[in-house]
C-alpha cells in the first residue's frame, strides 16, 4: 500500500503523466528508518524536509506539523506490516501544471515502507571496494546539499560501479575535492584525526553524520574534523567508511590498493545502535 495525502491506496494507476517529479524532478524526499512503531531521529529528518521544501519555494501545507509527520510515517509502516523495522521513503512534489514554472506551489505526499531484516545497524567482514566516480560532479552550492528527486550522479555512478565490480564509488565536487559516497556521506580516520567534508563542499546534509560527529566528538583522543578531502589523502587514510540512516555505517575494505582497517567503524557502529 502507498499513503497518498493521507489516504492508502494501491500503487498501480498512482502516477499521472504530468507529475513534476517525474518530469521535472520538481520533488525532495526523506529516506528514514522505523524501529519499534518509532521513527529514528524524527526530529532532524523533520526540519530536514521543512528546509528542502523552503530551498526549492515550495508550499508548506498548513498540517505538516511534526506531529502529523511522524503520525503519518508510523500508520504507513504499520500498513505495510513493517513497523517493527521499516525503511521509509517520504516523497514530496509540486502538484500538476505548468512547465519549468510551475502553476502553482502546493504539493503532494507520497509515503513508502519496505521490511528491514534488522532493526539493529551491522556490518560484516566482507569485502567492499570503491573508486573514484569522475563521469560527473557535484556542483558546491545549498541545492547539492537536499535530497531531490534528480538523482542523476548516483543513478549513473551505481551504474560504472556495476560495470567494475565495485561496491561503491566516490563522487568528486567541481574542486576535485572528494564530497561523499553514492549512497551516504563520507569519513575519513587519518591517525587520530576523523575528517568529513563540510557541507560547503556540496555534500548531503546527512541525518547519520550529524549523530556520528555527535558520537565521535565523545570519543577521548579522536579529533573530529570538518575540512576538505583530497584524492590523495584518501591513500594515507587509515579508514574510510561511508553513513546513511539505512546502513548505519558501511567501511570501505579497499581503494586502488590501499586497504583499511574498520575499528572506529565498529566502535561507533555500536554507540550508534545504543541511540536506537
Amino acid at each position: 500500500m502507498i499513503n497518498f495525502n493521507g489516504s492508502f491506496l494501491p500503487p498501480e494507476g498512482l502516477l499521472s503523466s504530468s507529475n513534476r517529479a517525474f518530469l521535472y524532478g520538481d520533488g525532495v524526499f526523506e529516506t528514514l528508518k522505523v524501529v519499534n512503531s518509532k521513527v529514528l531521529f524524527l526530529e532532524d529528518h523533520y526540519f530536514r524536509l521543512m528546509a528542502s521544501m523552503r530551498i526549492v519555494r515550495m508550499q508548506i501545507p498548513y498540517n505538516f506539523t511534526l506531529e502529523y509527520f511522524e503520525e503519518q510515517i508510523i500508520s504507513t509502516a504499520t500498513a505495510c506490516n513493517c513497523a517493527n523495522a521499516a525503511r521509509v521513503r517520504f516523497t514530496v512534489y509540486r502538484n500538476d501544471g505548468g512547465y519549468y514554472l510551475p502553476q502553482t506551489r502546493e504539493v503532494s505526499y507520497l509515503i513508502q515502507a519496505l521490511p528491514l531484516a534488522s532493526a539493529l545497524y551491522s556490518f560484516s567482514d566482507a569485502a567492499y571496494e570503491v573508486d573514484l566516480y569522475k563521469d560527473f560532479f557535484i556542483s558546491k552550492q545549498l541545492l547539492s546539499t537536499i535530497k531531490t528527486t534528480n538523482k542523476m550522479i548516483s543513478i549513473t555512478g551505481s551504474i560504472y560501479a556495476q560495470e567494475n565490480e565495485l561496491q561503491n564509488c566516490l563522487l568528486l565536487n567541481n574542486d576535485k575535492n572528494v564530497v561523499e559516497a553514492l549512497n551516504g556521506n563520507l569519513f575519513m580516520l587519518m591517525g587520530n584525526k576523523l575528517i568529513t567534508p563540510p557541507i560547503e563542499e556540496g555534500c548531503l546534509n546527512g541525518i547519520t553524520r550529524k549523530k556520528i560527529l555527535e558520537l565521535a566528538n565523545k570519543i577521548e583522543d579522536i579529533e573530529v574534523v570538518q575540512e576538505a578531502i583530497s584524492p590523495f589523502d584518501l591513500q594515507k587514510a587509515d579508514e574510510l567508511f561511508i553513513t546513511n540512516i539505512i546502513i548505519g555505517i558501511q567501511p570501505i575494505t579497499q581503494y586502488r590498493k590501499k586497504g583499511y582497517t574498520t575499528n572506529l567503524a565498529a566502535q561507533l557502529l555500536q554507540q550508534l545502535n545504543e541511540l536506537i
